[in-house]
């Protein structure tokens, strides 16, 4: 026997979610707009389908669904090249958006993006057999990034992620090394961003683009810094 588990997801309206999948490279294989709005969205065993609900609130939806690929790196790259065709840019917050790409503490290497229904698609590729969660570090600021990743990007709780890096950042007597300076001020701008705290988003990222790094810090956080780049545009400096 052969069975298939196909997403049927929310939306207010079906054309900017068929326009945004299109932009991913997704082919729109049906659309119906009478009695019911509904559309089908397929890329290669990718099925995706949605329905329109006129009362329905993409920014509070909770639809979600996990894509499991084996070429993680090579559907981001293209998703985001889509995107920034598509809209002239790479849309990092708000919605639609797309995350960061990133090695989860669970055993995946993962993004995440939100159509313009508010549905958030995981798209992730197992890095072990394990998926259970591992340890969090021992080093303050290590294990306050674990923490806050978890947070922002798997429980989806933007606002605890915030309360975990406001807190180790006021922390007297202990600083985090640059690289950690960085990816902990690009993700408190990241999820300043989501809860609609523009000052505090702009406040953050303007604190990391001004963090001098070395070239073997600049390439640690290589992630964080095309994050920075999709979010306002601007590097932190590099120290020579």
């Amino acid at each position: 026997m052969a069975e298939k588990t196909i997403p049927l997801l929310p939306c207010q309206t079906i054309q900017p979610v068929v326009d945004f999948y299109t932009a991913l490279g997704f082919e729109v294989t049906f659309v119906q707009r009478s009695p019911n709005p509904f559309a089908v969205v397929e890329r290669g065993d990718i099925g995706l389908q949605f329905f329109g609900m006129k009362k329905y609130e993409p920014s509070q939806s909770y639809s979600t669904c996990y894509v499991l690929t084996d070429d993680v790196d090579g559907l981001y790259e293209a998703f985001r090249a889509g995107l920034k065709a598509a809209y002239g840019r790479i849309p990092s917050r708000g919605i639609p958006r797309i995350g960061p790409l990133k090695d989860m503490s669970y055993g995946v290497r993962q993004f995440l993006m939100t159509d313009p229904g508010g549905n958030c698609v995981r798209v992730g590729q197992p890095t072990s057999e394990d998926p259970s969660h591992r340890p969090a570090p021992e080093e303050t600021f290590a294990r306050a990034l674990h923490n806050a990743t978890l947070f922002a990007d798997s429980k989806e709780d933007p606002a605890g992620a915030a309360k975990i890096i406001d807190r180790v950042l006021a922390l007297d007597g202990e600083r985090p090394t640059p690289a950690q300076l960085v990816r902990l001020l690009v993700l408190r701008g990241d999820v300043a961003g989501r809860l609609g705290d523009e000052t505090t988003a702009v406040s953050a990222l303007k604190k990391a683009a001004a963090v001098r790094l070395s070239g073997e810090e600049r390439r640690s956080v290589s992630g964080e810094l095309e994050r920075l780049q999709d979010l306002t545009g601007a590097e932190p400096q590099l120290e020579v």
